[in-house]
């Protein structure tokens, strides 16, 4: 066959679905392509995706598994992430999804952070977390940052959280804003 060549391809009704091949196939898009929706918001192998952080401080009690409230949204493509009040992301489109979440901690006294840990949870159930444990013998810890990825089956109407535990002798530990970021994304069905 040959090259189609055209500026605009619609639906004859100007609504609904346009396909492209069918069933089995591949659709190759060449590199320097860029693909801006009218919609504003785009679906496909990496979509939805986010990309957040927290833009403050938390204070936070020693050992106890704490939510970090990512209230700042560097990308959300479909506006899935939950910046204001659940602080989760819920993509509504099933599939896998690549997760990771960095929990930094520090503590403003003289005080020595003695482990962290970052936790993935799906649903209200932890599916992955990383300890970090520090060697406190010689000298004073006072800032840490951990990292846990996963990569997880979610459905449309499945949930993603992040919670972080800071372990110190004492004073005030908190999850650092600006250092606790999360990303994820679709990766395939």
């Amino acid at each position: 066959m040959g090259t189609i060549k055209t500026t605009n391809i619609e639906t004859i009704t100007g609504s609904g679905t346009l396909t492209l091949g069918q069933s089995g196939e591949t659709i190759s898009v060449p590199s320097g392509v860029s693909f801006t929706p009218a919609s504003g918001t785009m679906s496909g192998q990496n979509y939805p995706a986010f990309s957040v952080y927290a833009s403050s401080d938390l204070a936070v009690t020693s050992g106890v598994l704490t939510k970090v409230q990512m209230n700042t949204e560097i990308l959300d493509t479909d506006s899935k992430f939950d910046n204001v009040t659940n602080y989760r992301f819920t993509p509504t489109i099933a599939g896998k999804y690549f997760i990771t979440f960095t929990l930094c901690s520090d503590q403003n006294t003289v005080t020595t952070i003695e482990g962290d840990r970052a936790a993935i949870y799906k649903n209200g159930s932890l599916i992955t977390g990383t300890y970090s444990i520090s060697d406190t013998r010689n000298n004073f810890v006072t800032g840490e940052s951990v990292t846990t990825s996963v990569i997880v089956d979610l459905g449309v109407s499945d949930y993603i959280e992040f919670f972080g535990m800071v372990i110190f002798s004492s004073g005030q530990g908190y999850f650092r804003g600006n250092g606790c970021m999360a990303q994820g994304y679709r990766i395939g069905d």
